[in-house]
């Protein structure tokens, strides 16, 4: 009977102690929120700037909704409002802007001072688009999704190898299937053309009225001396 007594007796003492410490860290939690919610909101001045960080180290076009999730700790209207007086600072003149392209902001170079920044890096050489690639290219453009039969009828030549390499330059991809027979690969543009081509979206592209007889099915040279330049007139 002594025994049980003793056993009961210790069995409460464990209970009043695991008590007392489920009491403690509550408190504790209780005064880490406390703490977090003393702490001052960042002004926007401080908010800019992070964002400006953000943008400026991203090394691809950072969105208001990843710029937003990276501020978690901060209020969405806030990290939005921050953003707008960001863009209304780089309206100033300078070497530099922010711009949106490929759905999301970028902080670059001006394009008039292309030539200055260019002699920097001139030691690089860069591999420029062949005619035959930036033809595709518009193809692919305008008309995505589109499949590689479609673009051959339109350029009336093989278009495998000019595929492969603006897919190895990033600038297109393959976005499906096509529901004909074989079930060919269908292609659009990457967000790497956009961002060469400093666009938002694909809504920014030249009007229809603008695109050249590229993206018309090709013809065979007529005979009889007509005009060659009618084959390159603007679609209408």
């Amino acid at each position: 009977m002594a025994e049980r007594q003793e056993f009961t007796a210790g069995r409460q003492e464990g209970q009043e102690g695991t008590a007392e410490r489920l009491e403690g860290q509550a408190e504790r939690l209780e005064g880490a929120d406390r703490d977090l919610e003393a702490l001052p909101a960042r002004g926007t001045a401080e908010l800019k700037a992070i964002l400006e960080a953000l943008i400026f180290a991203s090394p691809e076009p950072l969105t208001a909704k990843a710029l937003v999730k990276l501020l978690d700790t901060e209020p969405k209207e806030d990290v939005h409002a921050a953003l707008s007086a960001l863009k209304g600072d780089y309206e100033r003149p300078g070497g530099l802007q922010l711009v949106e392209v490929a759905g999301g902001y970028q902080i670059v170079t001006r394009p008039d001072l292309h030539e200055w920044v260019r002699r920097l890096f001139h030691e690089r050489t860069t591999q420029k688009l062949t005619v035959q690639g930036l033809e595709t290219l518009a193809v692919i453009a305008y008309r995505q999704p589109v499949g590689r039969a479609e673009i051959e009828e339109i350029r009336g030549v093989s278009a495998g190898g000019v595929l492969r390499s603006l897919q190895e330059r990033g600038l297109i991809e393959v976005v499906g299937r096509s529901e004909a027979l074989g079930r060919p690969l269908l292609y659009g543009t990457a967000a790497m053309f956009l961002e060469l081509l400093g666009l938002r979206d694909l809504a920014d592209l030249p009007r229809a009225e603008e695109r050249t007889i590229a993206l018309r099915p090709h013809r065979p040279e007529p005979e009889g001396g007509e005009d060659a330049a009618a084959y390159v007139e603007a679609e209408s």
